[in-house]
């Protein structure tokens, strides 16, 4: 273990609530695995202060953060600049340093994409996949599978707010496409039934994070020929999965898709390949059970 000194560089993860989080487990692992002299922490940063986090990041020297609830849209507002998938969304979930410019950058589709392709072993193009949810997780899962030519299906119970999330994939996924260079898939608004016919379902809703919480799509709809992929990764296994492999469906969790997207952060503040093995061991993920 790498002991900090005056030039230990610091990144970190800003959010409210942020204690529980399992980022720091995730970086400073892949820190110690290439020795560098890096060191990464927890910032409870309370709901409305998200741009001075950024300004903090300015004046401190800090060399990176991650970004998770509730302040992705402020800090977007707050860095230099947007990359092209964090302007899309109009959410950053990570900020980079290029000189004296910060970068707004949104690793999770790409994070949630990654997962798919190594943990279930599937290419998203042509596939039918329905995103439960509307929320920035699922707005960016929705641009991503779009991206890479997915046939996306958004439920949600606000009407609009599904609409707003399935126009940022594109009627056609040609406008996402062309953004972020991937192929063209397609999003629009649907109902739950939608599952039914699905290769995958993504839940990126809250619901099955308390016991309480009822079923987010219903059993019945779920079968043997899916993927069901539920965001949550605390509870490891939420009501949905359980159900899902009582189907005989394969089931992921959150967890894939939080290491993947670390794992791209890690690379953009470091410049070195992330070690994913070391990085998934820190936080209990058998990769090679996947």
């Amino acid at each position: 273990m790498v002991v900090p000194t005056g030039s230990t560089r610091v990144a970190g993860v800003i959010g409210d609530p942020v204690r529980h989080s399992l980022s720091p487990a995730l970086h400073n692992a892949a820190f110690a695995e290439l020795g560098l002299d890096w060191t990464y922490l927890a910032f409870e940063v309370p709901v409305g202060r998200g741009a001075d986090a950024v300004a903090a990041m300015r004046a401190l020297g800090i060399e990176g953060l991650s970004v998770t609830m509730p302040h992705k849209d402020t800090v977007a507002a707050a860095v230099d600049e947007l990359s092209p998938a964090a302007a899309l969304l109009g959410a950053a979930n990570c900020v980079r340093r290029d000189g004296d410019r910060l970068i707004g950058e949104n690793t999770d589709g790409a994070g949630f994409l990654r997962s798919l392709r190594t943990q279930a072993g599937v290419d998203p193009a042509g596939l039918r996949t329905v995103v439960l949810g509307a929320g920035g997780a699922a707005r960016a899962v929705i641009v991503a599978l779009a991206a890479e030519g997915a046939l996306v299906t958004v439920v949600n119970r606000s009407p609009d707010a599904a609409a707003r999330a399935a126009a940022l994939g594109g009627e056609a996924g040609g406008a996402t496409a062309e953004a972020l260079g991937g192929r063209s898939g397609s999003a629009s608004v649907g109902g739950a039934e939608a599952a039914r016919d699905a290769d995958v379902v993504v839940n990126a809703t809250p619901l099955g994070m308390t016991d309480s919480d009822p079923l987010p799509v219903d059993p019945a709809l779920l079968s043997d020929s899916q993927i069901v992929v539920d965001l949550i990764y605390r509870p490891e296994r939420t009501p949905l999965l359980e159900a899902a492999a009582e189907a005989g469906a394969t089931t992921l969790n959150g967890v894939g898709m939080l290491l993947y997207q670390a794992a791209e952060q890690f690379t953009m503040w470091t410049g070195h390949d992330a070690p994913v093995d070391a990085m998934a061991a820190a936080v209990g993920l058998d990769l090679a059970g996947s």
